[in-house]
């Protein structure tokens, strides 16, 4: 007796990731709106008050110097261990690894570019302002400070801002950037955020940074997620000239848009010759309102449901003609009678 396989949890998943769309049309691209604007002022505030206080060596550096000698790693070592793999999820190269992993396969399910061109602007934003910031102002660290009370900046270190922070704060944060509903952008950013929260308190934790490095951090990765909308444009013509480039390295001819015809205009198409293009070809005339077929590697066009149509009368009777049917309304002879 042949009995039929019961399907699992994930057989179910695939099912449902079959019947997704190739480009869905639902996902929209954040705006900078002025909500977005606001938070990304006060952020720039924040971070620059952060750097001011640093630089005039303030109460926030006399902080940074008691929590080094209070020495977390000695107060409870026994999360050392743990806490010295959680510290990975701020590293660049595996969790641009991962999140990269993750983005390709959507972008290969969903024929876009856009979330690996996406994840791309934002590392190449952090790498620059970070980077430069880090440079710039050359604070070294808790373990090589050498004056107990001072700023220790322009020394040639490399740890203001925190580098794990920042990039945790956008590595994560780039995937509820690019969640496709807003259930699924506030469960991302929620998650994110306690990874990145985390990735910051674990450096401090070790010793690897003060505790204004990690403040910095926090507020240089928020600033590269809320000024991404800003380069969206340059994100969606960096995609399409990519997809032209792979058509013409295929052969494919690029898709020329048709010149706009005036209203009540015909407009005239020449089909394709036939295989043995023995007979030229033949011109058809059809209405302005026709418009022709979107190429195939484009979204189709919006469909009209049955409501929006124009009715079409078909010329003529639907029955076939029958030569001795007589038509309604006139005398007909009488029949012969057959029989006895």
């Amino acid at each position: 007796m042949r009995t039929e396989r019961t399907l699992t949890r994930l057989d179910r998943v695939f099912a449902r990731l079959d019947r997704e769309p190739q480009r869905p049309a639902h996902i929209d691209m954040p705006r900078m709106s002025r909500h977005r604007f606001v938070l990304f002022s006060a952020t720039l505030a924040f971070y620059l008050s952060i750097v001011w206080a640093v630089v005039t060596t303030s109460w926030l550096v006399r902080l940074d110097w008691q929590v080094m000698f209070f020495r977390p790693y000695q107060q409870w070592p026994q999360i050392h261990a743990f806490l010295d793999y959680y510290v990975v999820l701020g590293q660049r190269g595996p969790t641009a690894v991962m999140v990269c992993a993750w983005l390709g396969w959507r972008s290969w399910r969903q024929h876009t570019l856009r979330p690996l061109l996406t994840l791309a602007a934002s590392l190449l934003l952090l790498n620059v302002t970070v980077g430069a910031a880090k440079i710039g102002m050359g604070r070294l660290g808790p373990h090589y400070a050498t004056v107990i009370g001072s700023n220790e900046m322009g020394l040639g270190g490399d740890i203001f801002p925190s580098g794990h922070t920042a990039n945790a704060v956008v590595t994560w944060g780039i995937l509820a950037y690019l969640a496709s509903t807003p259930r699924a952008r506030r469960w991302l950013s929620a998650l994110s955020a306690v990874t990145a929260l985390g990735v910051g308190l674990t450096t401090v934790y070790l010793g690897t940074h003060w505790l204004s490095d990690v403040l910095l951090g926090w507020a240089a990765g928020l600033l590269i997620l809320l000024a991404l909308p800003w380069f969206e444009p340059l994100i969606t013509r960096t995609e399409v000239a990519l997809f032209d480039l792979r058509d013409r390295w295929r052969g494919r001819p690029a898709p020329v848009p048709a010149p706009a015809a005036p209203v009540g205009a015909p407009v005239v198409f020449t089909p394709r010759a036939s295989v043995s293009d023995e007979t030229p070809a033949a011109h058809e005339t059809v209405g302005a309102g026709r418009t022709s077929r979107t190429p195939a590697h484009l979204a189709p066009g919006r469909h009209t449901s049955r409501a929006e149509r124009t009715p079409v009368t078909p010329a003529g009777g639907r029955r076939p003609p029958y030569p001795d049917r007589v038509p309604r309304g006139t005398a007909s002879a009488a029949r012969p009678l057959t029989g006895r």
